[in-house]
């Protein structure tokens, strides 16, 4: 490890330090999530990550004084401290923060997990600064830095090219169900899997229905087969989930 001297003691200049690095790291993690609207943006990751940072530097800070001050009254009452629940419980916190971000759209697609995960990772890197344990905060500020913002371009660029296809798609009634699956096989394009979710019932709401597509064509592109769907008639509503 890299010899920082007095930045891994709790003094004035470590602390200021800390609560630096943590507002940079985390601002540029929430910066990601602000771009794309998810729920948790700058102030969110920030916030979380301050108080990481806050929570391990008074662990430390009572830890010091027990050995110093405090250590008179602590041999006399003969408390029990122990200073690891502090970072466990900034965890667990982060786990009811995160599950408020995760829904489940109308299309039955879940959203908010990498928001819920990029709080917990923001959370544990502010409890490292805390602790003084630079190189993993940083470490681990760039492998999130590139799971947030490389990854997905490598994601996109694999699924534009899968066979595979998840269509979510709206029709009028469910009489229209019967022509959208005739258009789709017409497009050399095999349904695996189907599965209608509103109440067709009422003539008022829109049929929705999650479409699990196989691509027979390897040349054909996603982007071409949703254009092909939206420009049928009966379907109001088509997206690629």
């Amino acid at each position: 490890m890299l010899d920082l001297g007095s930045l891994r003691e709790l003094n004035f200049l470590s602390l200021c330090v800390r609560l630096f690095l943590g507002i940079i790291f985390s601002g540029f993690l929430g910066f990601s999530r602000n771009i794309k609207q998810r729920p948790a943006g700058i102030r969110t990751y920030m916030l979380v990550s301050i108080g990481a940072v806050l929570t391990m530097t008074l662990a430390q800070f009572e830890y010091s004084m027990i050995n110093t001050l405090w250590n008179d009254a602590y041999k006399i009452n003969g408390i029990g401290l122990d200073l690891s629940r502090y970072g466990a419980q900034v965890i667990n916190g982060i786990g009811f923060l995160g599950a408020g971000s995760i829904i489940l759209s109308g299309t039955q697609k879940i959203k908010g997990m990498t928001t819920a995960a990029g709080l917990w990772a923001s959370g544990c890197m502010g409890l490292a600064l805390g602790s003084g344990f630079y190189e993993g905060a940083i470490i681990g500020f760039l492998i999130i830095l590139v799971c947030l913002f490389g990854l997905p371009i490598i994601e996109d660029s694999i699924l534009l090219k899968s066979k595979n296809m998840n269509v979510y798609i709206e029709f009028r009634s469910i009489k229209s169900l019967k022509h959208v699956i005739e258009l789709i096989k017409s497009l050399n394009i095999s349904i695996f899997e189907l599965d209608v979710m509103n109440n067709f019932d009422d003539p008022k709401t829109l049929i929705g229905a999650n479409f699990y597509m196989e691509l027979s064509n390897k040349n054909i592109k996603h982007s071409e087969v949703i254009m092909a769907l939206s420009e049928f008639d009966e379907i109001c509503n088509v997206e690629e989930i």
